[in-house]
């Protein structure tokens, strides 16, 4: 299976839920607000012999260069075009995970024509009744009728024989992770669950998990199993480390 990050910059957020762009080269972390956090923001594509799989849909933000969605623009660089998507695989719907869903110019239309988007019907209910800060509803709303949209509402289950989903919670009330298993090769993504190196190798609580407890003993569970089995680990918010 090929692994393609698609980075969509450094940024900084803070109890606003504002994603601020950080240049590492000019930017002091010290002068954005306290308790700041510095992050990427990284969605994933994964080729397998079925699929062309993107892993979350990033923020949504245009490419200022070609004038076209960020993610389009990435995804286009690496060969790949917006219509060879065959499957989008979301763990939640914060902002930063789902802007790119739909079409930032229009919010009807999902942004990938002919995948198959796969949604824990749970997390769009939540998602569209909490609403901002963290969610972004009209962004959202084409997933409530587009016949593109497959529904998970099992706990856990299999797609295609190979992509395995499980809900979890934790970081957001139904949030959930999945693997991708091929040939012997396990791919692990666990979105927010699991969104940097450094937070499965240490153990801590962070602040802004929905179940802090539970988030830290499922990194450390996932560390040592992934260990055992030799999974490939993809960390959406590692600005170093995309791939372990």
């Amino acid at each position: 299976m090929k692994i393609i990050p698609l980075s969509e910059g450094a940024f900084t957020i803070d109890k606003t839920k504002l994603f601020v762009p950080f240049n590492e080269e000019k930017d002091n972390l010290q002068h954005r607000p306290t308790g700041s956090l510095l992050v990427e923001v990284q969605p994933f594509v994964v080729i397998t012999s079925k699929d062309i799989l993107l892993l979350d849909t990033g923020l949504g933000f245009n490419d200022s260069v070609y004038s076209k969605m960020q993610l389009h623009a990435n995804m286009e660089k690496e060969g790949i075009r917006p219509e060879e998507v065959t499957k989008v695989l979301m763990s939640h719907l914060h902002k930063d995970h789902a802007g790119g869903v739909s079409l930032n110019y229009d919010h009807t239309k999902l942004s990938f024509p002919n995948a198959a988007y796969y949604v824990q019907k749970r997390e769009l209910d939540f998602a569209l009744t909490k609403g901002a800060p963290s969610f972004i509803p009209e962004e959202l709303a084409a997933l409530q009728t587009s016949p593109q949209v497959h529904f998970l509402t099992d706990d856990e289950g299999v797609i295609d024989d190979y992509i395995f989903y499980k809900y979890t919670g934790a970081h957001s009330p139904y949030h959930q992770v999945y693997w991708i298993k091929e040939e012997g090769e396990i791919i692990f993504f666990g979105g927010d669950d699991a969104p940097q190196l450094q937070q499965m190798k240490i153990k801590y609580k962070t602040k802004y998990d929905f179940e802090a407890e539970k988030a830290m003993q499922l990194r450390k569970q996932w560390w040592e199993q992934g260990a055992k089995e030799g999974w490939k680990f993809l960390f959406y918010h590692d600005i170093k480390t995309p791939v372990y």
